[in-house]
Parts: structure tokens; C-alpha cells; sequence
């Protein structure tokens, strides 16, 4: 088998702890001893579809974030006044522009914007201020111009670049009331992207004569150059800041949708855009960007979020728990990873024992009425069903955490059936009967048995899960073979679900129809193999410690408890499964 070391060139590490992440340890995998984890980091990268504006337009000017966006201006088939405020998920209308206008330029937030510069019918100097409902006249630029670039905030803005009658390269600031001269670009250009504050400005891209790929940083005096863009273009949209800057969009020769990420040094090509576009804006930070409006073949309403995260994938593992004090096999179980319950079963003759699970360790509880072998559970730890059994039996007992009491019987007696649910709405599927593997269903109250829908193929052996509305079958034997057939049930009915990777008997169960799971059980040999149901079909997971069959289990697929069964001799193991997860650390994302 290729491992780890073969296909990434890197042991895996052994730490005490986990190590500071960042974008740098991408694809580090490593162990952590304290907490028994093997753990990788891996930084997810997406584009996703947010509320479309209210107002589809192109060259438009955009501020905020993107839980708190702002747009304004722009062109539909008229100059535009509309002013949009994003609240993650949907567009709502704010108060208008004093002045309709396109390719004017944006800064600010959701409740303190700045729009500056534009085109009616000729170039705009004009300045407004936001204050979340509506704009008031501000000083105006010196220079008046079109496709200009903004950044910074409303007291502290920053404006450069765009088009008079040429290309510029003026930089302005403002102060909250007035703009004053900043050091020229040292290209002139108009349909930038940008980033960044008044001392930490940010342009890229743009047209001179050409499209171009240059990028400027600002220091509050001074522009100097910076790593140039991957993809060369105009008419772009920008987020972020200087050392951590987002650019996405525009037109090369034609729209594109493409994405590049900045460090403060170098460009690098990120997920694109579903929608390839030019003349649209952009608000929010290189890890969490918006996408808004811009021109396709016609004006577009579209938005886009982008989320760029670091997330700590932890491997899913079973670990051992606390051993039962009744060593045995073909024992029913319920409840959950931390307050289980096991009862019945065989070790040398059928016993009643039951045990109760505290997450770390097993005690004693009440005794069933009935020792029996073969049994099945269902419910919690503190109301719990116990039904079926060597005989075949129609016993049916309740517990409600310290004492077993009888309930309605089975219509129909049986060994080794599967079971799902809760004890007042309980499900009894197949098992054996007197006549051999039935396909019987039975639906439980709280204190009798009706019958159900019938199962497509009849088995004993097997196992199930989930809902008496929403049941899972699989596994077991079928004509006296080992299947991997799997069933899902409506509350009236059984349909076929996707078959198990491993065909087996008497497995472990836990989980729901739609996040199952499956453990151990006999095939040829015994197996502790694993597999995860989505509703569709099964994959597989990390195998038990120790391979068994006829194993009790409860739980859920992320949190599950495997206990006794047998080895080949009856065993009182308990393993604890915890299934793969992730947790998102953006917060910590830092550049290399």
C-alpha cells in the first residue's frame, strides 16, 4: 500500500499539540498525541451565488463587506441613482444618489459610504456621502474623471487613477470634507481593481494603451510597483487590502471570470467566478469578497460571495472505551456515545444483564425480565425497547432507566431482527422467524405491535437504524447468503437504497437513513470494516480495532458506540467512533 511518506515525501508528525496554522501549512498532516487525532489542514476556495441586486447594472461602485454591503450608481440602460444594501443573503433598496451616474468610484461602509467622480454626460467631480439612509454633497475632486478607483473610508479616502480625456495617474485623499493632491501613479490608467486604505492603497490591472497586469501599492505619499497580475485586464473588481488583496473579473479581450489572490508580493490564480464579467464591483476582504453586478452581454444583477478558509480536517477514528462487565454476543443496544445501554446476549448460556454506558465506563442496571439471545434494541439509555429473541420469541420490554417492564408482543416472533426508533414508536425489521428469514415489518406504539410494510428481500441477521418514519435496513443473510442489500423505509413502505461495499451479518448499526453507519459483522472472516451511508450509497471509513459480529451499537455516525460481539470467543470490548470532521480557523489564515 503507497503511504503518506511515499506520496507527500514527509513522515507524519507527531506533536502534542496542534501547530499554528496558516495558509503556509497547507496539506500538513500530522498527529495529535494529547487528544489521539490525526488531523491535515486544507484551505477551501469557492465562489458561491448570493441575492441578485435589485437593480441589474455595469460600471457601478461598490463598499463594505460581505454581510454589509453597498452599491450605487452605475448604467442599466439610463445612469443610475439606485443605491443596494447587502445583508449577506439579499439586496434591499437605500436611499438614492443626489446624482444619477456610471464609472464613478466607491469607498467606505454599509452605513458610512463614499461615491466619488463618474460620468452623465460628461466627467463628474462631485463627492456624497452615506450615512446608512441617505447621501448629502461632500467636497468635490479636483480633478473630474471616469473609471476611477477608490479605496479607504469616508473620512479617510483615497481616489486615483481614471479617465478625463486621457488616462491619469492623480491620486487624491480626502479627510471627511475635502480632497487634497497624493502622489501621482506611476502609470496612468483607468478600469483598476482596488484595495486597501488611504496609506495602504492598492490598483491593479487597467488600460492605458493596452490591457495591462501592472499593480501599484500606495504608502500614503508614494506609489511604487508590485507584483504584476497572472491575467492581464481591465474593467475589474478588487477587495481586501495591500498585503492581502482579491481580484476578480474584468475583460481581457473578452469577460472573463477569472480570480487572483495577493500577499503583498505575488499574484496567485484562485477559483473562478461562475459568471465571467466586466465593468462589475467589489467589496469585503480576500477571505470573504463580493462579486456585485457588471456586464455579461447585457447589464447583470448577479452577485457573488467568495470565502477562502483554512479548515482542520479530523480523521474519524474509533478509540477504546471502557470494557462491559459481561463479556457477550448477540446482545441488543441503545442510546448513545455517552449513555449507552447494552442487555441480553449470549456468553455461555443467554443472560438478562443489562449495562449502562456513562462515556467512560459500564454499571450495572436492571436485569430483563427474559434472558434471551438474539435480542434488538431501540431508543435511549433511560427509555429504551428491547424485542425478539432466541425462541423465535414475540417478547417485547421496556425500560425506563432502572427497571425492565413487558410490553405488547410481536405479532410475529423472531431472532436477530434489526430495529430502529424510539420506545413509543419503535420498528421491528425481518429477523427469523419459526419459518425461516421473514420480510415482516412491525410498527410499535408505546404498548402494541401493528404490522408494517413488508421488505423486498427477507433476511435475518441483519441490522437497522434510524426512524420508525424514516428506517434503514442492510446487511444480514438472504437465502443463506451473506448480502450487502440495503433498504430505506417511509413509514409504509420499503424501497431499494445503494448496497453496502462489504456484504455482512450480524453488524453493528447506528445513525439515521440519511447518515448511517455500519461496524463489523460476519462475512469471511469477521470484519471491523466501517461504512457511512448518505441517503444514496455507502462508503467506506476506518475499521474497529477489533474485528467482531453480533455486536451491540447505538449512536450516531459521527458519534457512535460499538460494544461486546464476538472475536471468535465472546468479547466485552467497547470502542468509541468519532467521524471525520472539519473546523474552519479563517480567523488564524495568515500569508507566507
Amino acid at each position: 500500500m503507497t503511504t503518506y511518506n511515499e506520496l507527500a515525501g514527509y513522515r507524519v508528525n507527531y506533536l502534542s499539540a496542534d501547530p499554528t496554522l496558516n495558509s503556509g501549512n497547507e496539506g500538513q498532516v500530522w498527529y495529535n498525541s494529547t487528544t489521539g487525532k490525526l488531523r491535515s489542514l486544507v484551505q477551501i476556495k469557492a465562489w458561491a451565488a448570493g441575492g441578485n441586486l435589485g437593480t441589474a447594472r455595469y460600471s457601478l461602485a461598490g463598499a463594505g463587506t460581505q454581510t454589509e454591503g453597498l452599491a450605487f450608481g452605475g448604467l442599466a440602460t439610463v445612469n443610475q441613482n439606485a443605491t443596494e444594501e447587502y445583508n449577506g443573503s439579499a439586496w434591499a433598496g437605500g436611499g438614492n444618489l443626489g446624482t444619477a451616474r456610471r464609472e464613478l468610484g466607491g469607498a467606505g461602509t454599509q452605513t458610512a459610504g463614499l461615491a466619488f467622480g463618474g460620468y452623465i454626460t460628461t466627467v463628474q467631480s462631485a463627492t456624497e456621502e452615506y450615512d446608512g439612509s441617505a447621501w448629502t454633497a461632500g467636497g468635490s475632486l479636483s480633478t473630474a474623471r471616469r473609471y476611477l478607483s477608490g479605496a479607504g473610508t469616508q473620512t479617510v479616502g483615497l481616489g486615483f487613477g481614471g479617465f478625463t480625456t486621457v488616462n491619469v495617474a492623480n491620486t487624491e485623499e480626502y479627510d471627511g470634507s475635502a480632497w487634497t493632491a497624493g502622489g501621482n501613479m506611476n502609470t496612468a490608467r483607468r478600469g483598476m481593481g482596488s484595495a486597501g486604505i488611504q496609506t495602504a492603497g492598492l490598483g491593479s490591472g487597467g488600460f492605458t494603451t493596452v490591457v495591462s497586469n501592472a499593480t501599484e501599492e500606495y504608502d500614503g505619499s508614494t506609489w511604487t510597483s508590485g507584483g504584476n497580475l497572472n491575467t492581464s485586464r481591465r474593467f475589474l473588481g478588487g477587495a481586501g487590502t495591500q498585503t492581502a488583496g482579491l481580484a476578480f473579473g474584468g475583460e481581457t479581450t473578452v469577460n472573463t471570470a477569472s480570480t487572483e489572490e495577493y500577499d503583498g508580493n505575488i499574484w496567485t490564480t484562485s477559483t473562478s467566478m461562475s459568471t465571467a464579467r466586466r465593468l462589475l464591483t467589489g467589496a469585503g476582504t480576500r477571505t470573504s469578497g463580493l462579486a456585485i453586478g457588471g456586464f455579461v452581454t447585457a447589464a447583470s444583477s448577479a452577485t457573488e460571495e467568495f470565502t477562502s478558509s483554512i479548515n482542520v480536517t479530523t480523521a474519524a477514528a474509533w478509540a477504546s472505551g471502557g470494557n462491559m462487565g459481561t463479556a457477550r454476543e448477540l446482545l441488543g443496544g441503545a442510546g448513545t456515545q455517552t449513555a449507552g445501554l447494552g442487555f441480553g446476549g449470549f456468553t455461555t448460556v443467554a443472560t438478562n444483564a443489562t449495562e449502562e454506558y456513562d462515556g467512560s465506563a459500564w454499571t450495572g442496571g436492571g436485569n430483563l425480565t427474559t434472558s434471551r439471545y438474539g435480542i434488538t434494541g431501540a431508543g435511549t439509555q433511560t427509555s429504551a425497547l428491547g424485542f425478539g429473541g432466541g425462541g423465535p420469541s414475540v417478547a417485547t420490554e421496556e425500560y425506563d432507566g432502572s427497571t425492565w417492564a413487558g410490553g405488547g408482543n410481536l405479532g410475529t416472533g423472531r431472532y436477530t431482527p434489526g430495529g430502529a426508533g424510539i420506545q413509543t414508536a419503535g420498528l421491528a425489521i425481518g429477523g427469523e422467524a419459526s419459518t425461516g428469514a421473514t420480510t415482516a415489518t412491525e410498527e410499535y406504539d408505546g404498548s402494541a405491535w401493528t404490522a408494517g410494510g413488508t421488505m423486498a428481500t427477507a433476511r435475518r441477521r441483519l441490522a437497522g437504524t434510524g426512524t420508525q418514519t424514516v428506517g434503514l435496513a442492510f446487511g444480514g443473510e438472504a437465502s443463506g447468503a451473506v448480502t450487502a442489500v440495503t433498504e430505506e423505509y417511509d413509514g409504509s413502505a420499503w424501497t431499494a437504497g445503494g448496497n453496502m461495499n462489504t456484504a455482512r451479518r450480524y453488524p453493528g448499526s447506528a445513525g439515521t437513513q440519511t447518515a448511517g453507519l455500519a461496524f463489523g459483522g460476519g462475512t469471511t472472516p469477521v470484519t471491523g470494516a466501517t461504512e457511512q451511508y448518505d441517503g444514496t450509497s455507502w462508503s467506506n471509513t476506518t475499521s474497529m480495532t477489533t474485528a467482531r459480529q453480533a455486536l451491540g451499537g447505538c449512536g450516531t455516525q459521527t458519534s457512535a458506540l460499538a460494544f461486546g460481539g464476538s472475536t471468535g470467543a465472546v468479547s466485552s470490548a467497547t470502542e468509541e467512533f468519532t467521524g471525520a470532521f472539519q473546523t474552519t480557523t479563517a480567523s488564524n489564515l495568515t500569508t507566507s
